[in-house]
């Protein structure tokens, strides 16, 4: 018996490009270690005669665009997770369980990757270089630390993976609405780059830091719409989501 409810054809992934792109931005980043970009944009933030970052005690960097924004995309990660729970049980919502369960899978392994590859790697954050005021020595992301009693905690870039996080909503809309899909993608990469250079201005980060970590959210929620969402045989099969009322 066919079915009345509105369907949507599959849009071909591109591999080349999704991937491409951050396999060359990564080896970019990677030849930037030979540079002093990080320290040149740094440096712009710091300043001598007040001996610290101009963002170091920002009320507004601080305690709006970092912790108030935090929250508010923890507060949409809990959403994304009761509208997950919702679709085993509410009928509206069945058809997009896939889907929400992609974009919680998404925004968990997009935020817990940092802490554990910040332990790794020990990269110590501006704020506490000899060059800013700070104790710790500089090396290179692939250099071997110095000898120091407390280890950097700085690389990946923790809050830039807040507003990147949300590449997983790009990813998610992608096949169903293409174009809301685009927004998502716009929202998701300005405010990771908002957030990103807030911590920059505060010392928290360098730039490539931030970068990095753009790559890593982009290739997580790329992994799971692939691995979960990406049927291109099956995709037919699947309704579309409501369309929003006109009045």
């Amino acid at each position: 018996m066919s079915s009345s409810v509105p369907r949507f054809a599959p849009r071909p992934l591109n591999l080349w490009l999704y991937l491409g792109i951050p396999a060359v931005t990564a080896v970019i980043l990677i030849l930037l270690e030979w540079t002093d970009l990080d320290m040149d944009l740094a440096h712009m933030f710091y300043d001598p005669s007040a001996g610290n970052f101009i963002g170091r005690h920002s009320y507004f960097l601080e305690n709006i665009l970092h912790d108030r924004a935090k929250q508010a995309v923890i507060a949409f990660s809990v959403l994304a997770i009761i509208g997950f729970l919702s679709a085993f049980f509410v009928d509206r919502l069945k058809p997009l369980k896939r889907e929400l369960g992609c974009l919680v899978l998404s925004l968990a392994l997009a935020t817990s990757f940092v802490t554990p590859m910040k332990a790794v790697t020990a990269v110590q954050c501006p704020w506490s270089l000899k060059e800013f005021g700070g104790k710790e020595t500089y090396s290179e992301l692939l250099s071997p630390r110095p000898a120091t009693d407390k280890p950097g905690r700085c690389w990946p870039g923790g809050h830039a993976a807040t507003g990147f996080t949300l590449f997983a909503l790009f990813f998610v809309l992608r096949d169903r609405r293409p174009r809301l899909a685009r927004r998502a993608f716009v929202l998701a990469l300005g405010l990771g780059t908002v957030f990103s250079l807030g911590r920059m201005m505060q010392g928290a980060h360098f730039f490539s830091h931030n970068v990095w970590t753009a790559v890593f959210c982009w290739l997580i929620c790329l992994g799971c719409y692939y691995f979960i969402l990406y049927r291109p045989a099956a995709m037919t099969d699947r309704v579309a989501l409501p369309a929003p009322a006109r009045g």
